[in-house]
């Protein structure tokens, strides 16, 4: 009893919050429940008009007042079309309103979710919610809305008239109205756990089919087509399954409800035969109460169908509030960066990605002077990309501090703090839109010009102006009509002229074949010129020419120095020389090697 309750207190609560997204548009919802009330106080005005002409009333006074009372009943009728128009328009414009503020502020807590959000996050689930929920919320707020108001006003009006026409015949209905009650909550409980489970079931079936969009390549190559249909099948038979129950509830309560209802009607007309009670009610009477009766049954039934459209927006609604209530990115800074030199220190940092799980960086100590490049080296798994993902509060560090010229980096507003760190990475991020704006991202206002030095520099106005289109070639979802480098060089044109004096690369060139690195390579040299730059790389001959080389392993820095430096006698960075060029290192004179 208590978990029902729980349930049906969630549910008011999360409805409830639901509801205030329509405060704003509190004029369109006042004119849609007026003309819900209009509607529904027509609904009395036609039985009782029926009554009026069973009774005679009106064939006593002549065909005149016929013709009066078939123009009354066109005059009705047009104006509750029109009242329902306005209730079906309005609260239909509040809930696509709804709808696209519920999109707005879920895209918006997307952008501003911390990046260990994602890493157990299901793309495809998020996907549903943005797209699948917030229909189920908006079909919800208006059909939901127009069926409690609207019917059930029509019920509450229809009734009053039946108690007018004869109390007795309405107490023998109101025996139905709680068999339709426990019906309708036990219904209720039953949608409510089918719609959460279609929901996630939506969400694994775009799961899979991103997934298959996203590595179309690969699936093709290993001939992966086979298993990939059989996952695709069973979450889509899943999904099915999920709506054919819950169709089955849905056409197993309507029978039982018209069931109820009509058992009613068969009561009242049996307790109308009767002698008692047929004296005191007249056949005018006897037709208005039958008439609004069966007036009333479609109402009854939209009444209890209602119960599944709410329910699945409830529980809609509670998915996306899971993700709107998340915490987002800590911005508890409140300083601008505005110029900056480029001196960074890492001091005894240490990061664990999750409460109480590994330790992936142990104080780690790090000095970086302005405009000197540092180069982290390391087996997979020796913490460099945690150690750089640091930098721009992509995550927080467990322990120790991170500090710009002297300042800790938490000081600052992200904003400012990631205006002035440029990144390329090893996965090149490329959006489905013109290299021109795939350049200019982050730089909306930069000039033609700009955007055609930075593309010089970064070795890739040759290839841009041999595309179909130059500038204005669409280059396909994640770049997919561009080659690696030229993809790559992209990139790297977008950090050219963002301009930023602090540069993150990630493996930059570890993906590209000799021609290609030439070119990326050159083009890294001059974007490197005179900025702090942090290089991960595998491959050693990348970063000969370093200030200083780190080697990491297990989350800490073991060895420091340049390469010279570091092919001296027995360091893990000769032995990770020996392991690419499968030879010895020559050995070479020069100042001694620091280890950390």
């Amino acid at each position: 009893m208590d978990s029902d309750k729980n349930t049906l207190t969630d549910g008011l609560v999360v409805y409830r919050r639901l509801l205030g997204y329509a405060l704003p548009y509190w004029r369109m919802f006042l004119i849609s429940v007026v003309a819900m009330i209009v509607y529904a106080a027509l609904g009395p005005a036609f039985a009782k008009l029926i009554q009026s002409l069973v009774d005679g009333s009106f064939v006593q006074h002549g065909p005149e007042v016929l013709r009066w009372a078939a123009l009354a009943l066109v005059g009705l009728s047009l104006v509750r079309g029109v009242a329902g128009f306005a209730s079906d328009y309005c609260s239909g414009w509040v809930g696509r309103r709804i709808i696209a503020d519920l999109r707005r502020n879920l895209f918006d807590q997307l952008l501003n979710l911390p990046s260990a959000y994602y890493d157990g996050a299901s793309s495809g689930q998020l996907l549903a919610k943005l797209l699948y929920n917030t229909e189920q919320v908006a079909i919800s707020l208006s059909s939901g809305i127009v069926a409690v108001f609207k019917d059930s006003l029509t019920i509450v009006g229809l009734s009053a008239l039946m108690i007018y026409e004869s109390l007795q015949l309405s107490l023998v209905f109101m025996v139905v109205g709680p068999v339709l009650g426990i019906g309708t909550r036990l219904i209720s409980k039953r949608f409510r756990k089918i719609s959460m489970r279609i929901q996630e079931s939506m969400g694994n079936v775009g799961h899979v089919a991103q997934e298959v969009i996203d590595a179309q390549r690969i699936v093709k190559v290993f001939n992966g087509k086979a298993y990939e249909t059989h996952k695709f099948a069973k979450e889509n038979e899943r999904n099915q399954r999920r709506h054919v129950k819950l169709i089955a509830t849905d056409a197993i309560s309507s029978a039982v409800i018209q069931l109820i209802y009509i058992g009613g009607i068969a009561a009242i007309l049996y307790v109308a035969s009767t002698d008692s009670v047929r004296n005191t009610v007249t056949p005018g009477s006897l037709v208005a109460f039958v008439a609004a009766m069966a007036m009333m049954l479609s109402p009854i039934k939209r009444v209890t169908q209602v119960v599944s459209i709410l329910q699945k927006g409830i529980a809609a609604g509670d998915s996306l509030f899971e993700v709107l209530d998340v915490e987002r990115e800590r911005d508890a800074g409140t300083a601008e960066l505005k110029q900056v030199e480029g001196r960074i220190e890492y001091r005894q940092v240490s990061l664990a990605y999750r409460d109480g799980g590994e330790t992936v960086l142990k104080g780690i100590d790090l000095a970086i002077a302005p405009g000197k490049t540092v180069a982290l080296v390391g087996h997979s798994g020796s913490g460099k990309t945690s150690l750089i993902r640091l930098l721009p509060r992509l995550y927080e560090p467990s322990g120790g501090e991170i500090l710009i010229d002297g300042r800790n980096i938490r000081e600052f507003t992200l904003e400012s703090l990631r205006r002035h760190i440029a990144y390329v990475g090893q996965e090149v991020i490329l959006f489905n839109d013109t290299v021109v704006n795939n350049i200019a991202y982050g730089h909306p206002s930069a000039t033609p010009r700009q955007i055609r030095q930075a593309a010089i520099a970064a070795h890739a106005l040759d290839f841009i102006e041999s595309l179909p289109h130059g500038f204005e070639t669409v280059v396909g979802q994640q770049g997919v009509l561009l080659s690696g480098g030229q993809r790559q060089r992209i990139a790297i044109a977008r950090a050219v002229l963002k301009n930023a004096p602090i540069l993150i690369l990630d493996e930059a060139t570890s993906a590209l074949d000799a021609e290609s690195e030439r070119h990326v390579q050159a083009a890294l040299e001059v974007l490197m010129r005179d900025r702090t730059t942090l290089v991960i790389a595998h491959r050693l001959s990348t970063i000969q020419n370093a200030d200083r080389i780190y080697v990491m392993r297990d989350g800490r820095i073991v060895e420091q120095g340049t390469h010279d430096e570091l092919l001296l006698g027995q360091s893990h960075y000769a032995e990770l020389y020996r392991f690419q060029f499968g030879h010895r290192p020559v050995e070479i004179v020069s100042p001694r090697r620091t280890a950390n």
